[in-house]
């Protein structure tokens, strides 16, 4: 009876059996076994599918926001995030376009916002049509030794957006190891899905570095977004490697990375 019902995989969208059929051609054709483990090669679609590209400038406005579209439905980047107020505009222009997610920020850029304003905030664009929210962790009250009330404001957005995954930004170039390790315990107590390095308005954003502490110590516990500063294939996979799932890249940056993927031999990249 499930026969109908439409699924996206690889390529488009088909029924359940179309779309089984598709995993496993896709993975033995991009999994190779050997005596080491599993070698995995990726696409240039499967690059496209970790990254999120946004206009969340202070300028950005409706021209900004169509051309992320049109590179977002080009190179199928998974995630095309823009300030609050374009929400539900960016959800009208994608609304063909299931595979490509609508994001946008809470409590950006400072994180300074009272917790009920970034609950109204994040209901305002749930109703919007918003599908990912990338929240601001108040900074100042971590760095103050407030836990209870950065947990609770997470938690308090992160319950507000029901089922919609929130990612919370750390601004890890403002924070010590020990701070960043203290947010991320508070982020996996709070419910978020993702911890993410910066908010890309921050004089620094991921390092191999601050990737490595992060990773480290939060497993499997919570996902790993890097933002700010990834630029080149390269790093994109070490991060990837080192157990990044999501990357926040600015658009040129995104596309350059693309474009180096399709001309490695046969168009794919090694991320094992």
């Amino acid at each position: 009876m499930y026969t109908n019902i439409k699924y996206t995989f690889r390529g488009g969208q088909g029924n359940i059996f179309e779309c089984l059929a598709s995993f496993i051609i896709s993975y033995f054709s991009y999994s190779n076994k050997t005596n080491k483990g599993i070698i995995v090669d990726f696409t240039c679609y499967d690059i496209a599918r970790l990254i999120d590209i946004s206009a969340v400038q202070t300028p950005h406005g409706i021209s900004e926001v169509k051309e992320l579209v049109r590179y977002a439905k080009e190179y199928r980047f998974i995630t095309v995030h823009v300030l609050p107020c374009w929400v539900k505009f960016l959800r009208n222009i994608l609304i063909e376009d299931n595979d490509i997610l609508i994001g946008s920020p809470v409590g950006f850029p400072s994180g300074g916002h009272k917790t009920k304003i970034k609950m109204l905030e994040a209901k305002e664009m749930l109703s919007d049509g918003v599908q990912e929210i990338d929240m601001m962790m108040n900074v100042g009250m971590l760095r103050s030794g407030n836990y209870r009330y950065v947990e609770d404001d997470i938690k308090s957005v992160v319950e507000t957006a029901g089922k919609v995954p929130v990612k919370v930004i750390l601004e890890t170039c403002y924070l010590t190891n020990d701070e960043i390790k203290k947010s991320c315990e508070l982020c996996i107590n709070a419910g978020a899905e993702f911890v993410k390095t910066s908010s890309g308005w921050a004089p620094k954003g991921a390092t191999l570095e601050n990737i490595t502490l992060i990773t480290s110590f939060v497993g499997n516990a919570i996902k790993v977004k890097a933002a700010g500063g990834v630029r080149d294939l390269e790093t994109m996979v070490k991060m990837y490697r080192m157990g990044v799932s999501r990357f926040g890249i600015n658009v040129q940056a995104s596309i350059k990375i693309i474009q180096e993927c399709g001309k490695q031999p046969g168009g794919v990249v090694n991320i094992s």
